[in-house]
């Protein structure tokens, strides 16, 4: 079972240098949120990279990378770094560190630019942050590997996965404030990113 978590702290932070900067960055950009006017406050997480669907936040491209970073309160955090702390790190060793930054990082941004989008087609008027689009891109990529990879995963993990995934839909659904579009997009996103990668580094090998 890939998706069971064995080693201490320390073998952690050595196996998993990527994820474990990318838990650290939240934990801290949602302290800086706290001394700033609180994760709560539009104000503060505009000012700090939150991604709008109006203008001028929609304009600024550096946002769909920032609002990643961001949570809206202590268990919107918990959740999503409980997601990353678990289920990324196989991930990060099967890619190695900068092709599973590249699926995390276009995944998030992809999910935040579609729900964006939809948005503003609905003439919404959202905010968005958090890591959720970047996990289901996570999540996207093991449904590659699930469907198209099959050796690569085991049963366990596979079902865990696909339990995930339900879980993870019917949630996205069902709480109000879900930013479902970002998870979906992000899902996408992670699926061929993924695909596309290792298509790639396999051309480049030959």
């Amino acid at each position: 079972m890939i998706f069971i978590r064995y080693e201490n702290w320390r073998s952690y932070l050595k196996y998993y240098p990527v994820t474990s900067l990318i838990l650290v960055i939240n934990l801290v950009m949602y302290c800086v949120l706290l001394f700033n006017g609180g994760a709560g406050n539009m104000e503060t997480l505009f000012r700090f990279g939150a991604v709008g669907s109006e203008l001028p936040y929609s304009q600024d491209w550096w946002r769909y990378v920032t609002a990643i970073f961001l949570h809206l309160n202590f268990s919107h955090l918990l959740f999503n770094c409980f997601a990353i702390l678990v289920f990324a790190p196989p991930l990060e060793r099967l890619l190695g560190w900068w092709r599973y930054l590249l699926v995390y990082l276009v995944s998030g941004v992809l999910g935040n630019a579609l729900s964006m989008a939809f948005y503003r087609h609905a003439m919404e008027y959202t905010l968005s942050v958090g890591a959720s689009g970047a996990i289901y891109g996570v999540y996207g990529a093991f449904l590659y590997i699930a469907l198209l990879q099959r050796n690569l995963i085991d049963e366990g993990s596979r079902k865990t996965l696909y339990a995930i995934l339900l879980v993870g839909i019917i949630f996205s659904f069902a709480m109000t404030g879900t930013n479902w579009m970002a998870h979906l997009g992000g899902l996408i996103g992670g699926f061929f990113v993924y695909g596309l990668l290792i298509r790639l580094t396999r051309r480049f090998k030959t």
